[in-house]
């Protein structure tokens, strides 16, 4: 579905490589298939998450831990980021605690010195949605492989939010 919005529950059970008389006895029609892989799409990226450990070491290789696993939660991060009538259906930021999180260690890494103290952390908070969702549409497109999408995901990000002598690669 990240892939082809379109597809159909015959294409999407053919894909999955189950009978449609399968898949309809699990989503028996489209809207409860979108909303358990929204649901599930939400948890992959809360794991990607908390196995970043964004509260642990300095705030710079935190966030480049993060940008990494985001670029990897790949189709399941378009999916959900890539379809408005999905992402309006999301929690405020205020209301996310994964957006509370990726906040909370902008902060940080402002007070450490590491980002640019002069940037608006919400603005930050933006930039990394918005380059951790290229990298993944671009590895999930076959442009590039992940782990280059996630590289130039951190270079990107830390070039754009370092303070200078802050650590990162910023001058």
């Amino acid at each position: 579905m990240a892939r082809n919005r379109r597809a159909t529950l015959a294409d999407i059970a053919q894909a999955a490589e189950v009978g449609r008389s399968t898949l309809h006895r699990y989503f028996p029609d489209r809207d409860e298939l979108v909303s358990a892989a929204v649901e599930d799409s939400l948890a992959h990226m809360a794991q990607a998450l908390e196995e970043a450990a964004i509260d642990q070491g300095p705030a710079l290789d935190a966030m480049r831990r993060l940008a990494t696993a985001l670029v990897g939660a790949g189709d399941r991060l378009v999916f959900v980021f890539g379809d408005p009538h999905i992402f309006e259906q999301l929690p405020d930021e205020e209301d996310d605690p994964t957006d509370r999180q990726v906040l909370a260690l902008i902060e940080r890494g402002q007070a450490e010195g590491a980002f640019d103290p002069e940037a608006d952390p919400v603005w930050i908070r933006g930039v990394l949605w918005a380059l951790v969702y290229t990298g993944a549409e671009m590895a999930a497109r076959g442009t590039m492989p992940r782990h280059v999408a996630a590289a130039n995901t951190v270079r990107t990000l830390e070039r754009g939010i370092c303070a200078a002598g802050g650590g990162g690669t910023a001058q």
